[in-house]
């Protein structure tokens, strides 16, 4: 009816914190139900897709479906271990933020399976473009432990000099761009990454990260529109974890219905997979990176999952939904869910995994120990002053030369 009175409508998340957690919005369909389709299908083929979840573990731990049987058991048992490593490294480091080692850390927990798989389905040479929540595409790829506590320490032997803020690690060898503080950036340079691979005819392929939250910026449409016109060999990864650092994920969706469906609007194969699963995870990574290879163009991935922890270090999530929203999580733990699996066919069990657990933690306690050797946020060796005139041009021009002088360098 007309009244004459414009109104605005402002999304608001089911419940507030003091309520009864309610997921009845997340529609998730049976595991091994969502098809596999042809490496190149068209976008408009293959729209069920971008909003249906594609599973593969069942509730009894059992790998079922068109995307199950990718890997080895070997595989699965590294995989575990690798998302079991994050845990307790987020739990080491956690702790030492709250010690005042350092001013700042972003746990992973629940969201595991996302990076740690994901890292599996490329090669040596392909090139991430990370959030801040991806340190386990680092984990998967051995990167050094020791040199992420340096970094997150800004110690002596900080790999970035103490020109980063804790957990923005870089590494160019373990293909780990640069992290940057201003969210989004990332994806239009992963774009623009991979459109120089296809220029240069190289082999090489690049993954952009986002979060639900940052796909609101415009450089997340840009991307989208550079991807999808030149066919880029771009992964294009959204991790859905329901909640931006204090907004439910509703308010960047809009009226999209998900995530995944913003490709479908410029031509983009869009899907959505259970991103606590961690063997849909890597089935559909190795989708979207056979994709790219092959010519194909770009992929948007939508990992459906939670954030069980607080946003970061500096935020309160009791403060904006309810404590118990994470128990009443519908996908459950990517480390229990992977552990089932295994224990189901007779290669892990609940001695092993307790013993795996404790071996786990004292490698990290130890690489811990080491980093703290070169000093912490408060204590011990710190990166020279001199570290802030490196770096920044291939030949340090004068001006910057004086002002080194100037401060005793």
């Amino acid at each position: 009816m007309d009244t004459g009175h414009l109104s605005l409508h402002v999304p608001e998340p089911a419940v507030r914190p003091g309520g009864q957690p309610d997921f009845s919005n997340v529609r998730i369909a049976r595991a091994g139900a969502v098809p596999r389709p042809d490496i190149d299908a068209a976008a408009e083929d293959i729209r069920d897709l971008a909003y249906s979840i594609i599973r593969v573990l069942n509730r009894d731990g059992e790998a079922v479906g068109p995307w199950a049987g990718l890997l080895s058991d070997d595989d699965l048992r590294t995989g575990l271990r690798n998302m079991m490593m994050l845990r307790a490294f987020d739990a080491r480091m956690l702790m030492a933020q709250r010690q005042g080692k350092t001013s700042f850390y972003m746990q992973h927990l629940g969201e595991e399976a996302v990076s740690c798989a994901f890292r599996k389905a490329l090669r040596k040479g392909d090139m991430n473009f990370p959030t801040y929540r991806q340190a386990g595409l680092l984990i998967a790829d051995e990167y050094p432990m020791v040199e992420m506590m340096n970094q997150i320490y800004s110690n002596e032997n900080d790999p970035l000099r103490g020109r980063q803020l804790p957990i923005m690690y870089s590494s160019k060898e373990h293909g780990f761009f640069t992290i940057s503080g201003n969210l989004a950036t990332q994806y239009v340079q992963a774009v623009g990454w991979a459109m120089a691979s296809a220029i240069k005819n190289d082999s090489r392929i690049a993954a952009a990260w986002i979060g639900d939250g940052s796909t609101a910026e415009s450089d997340f449409h840009s991307a989208l529109v550079f991807a999808s016109t030149y066919r880029a060999p771009v992964v294009l990864n959204v991790v859905n974890n329901q909640w931006a650092i204090s907004t439910f994920q509703g308010i960047a969706r809009g009226g999209s219905g998900t995530f995944a469906a913003r490709g479908l609007g410029f031509g983009i194969p869009a899907l959505r997979v259970d991103g606590n699963d961690y063997l849909a995870v890597h089935a559909v990574a190795c989708w979207a990176a056979e994709r790219a290879r092959r010519n194909l163009g770009p992929t948007l991935i939508e990992y459906v999952t939670y954030r069980a922890g607080a946003h970061s270090t500096s935020d309160d999530p009791s403060a904006y939904r309810p404590k118990t929203e994470s128990e009443a999580w519908p996908l459950g733990d990517p480390v229990l869910r992977l552990k089932k699996h295994l224990i189901l066919r007779d290669l892990w069990s609940e001695e092993r995994h307790v013993q795996a657990e404790a071996e786990i933690m004292d490698e990290v306690i130890a690489a811990q120990r080491e980093a703290e050797e070169h000093g912490t946020m408060h204590a011990g060796g710190r990166p020279s002053v001199r570290d802030i005139f490196e770096g920044v041009y291939a030949e340090m021009p004068p001006h910057l030369r004086r002002q080194r002088q100037t401060a005793g360098y």
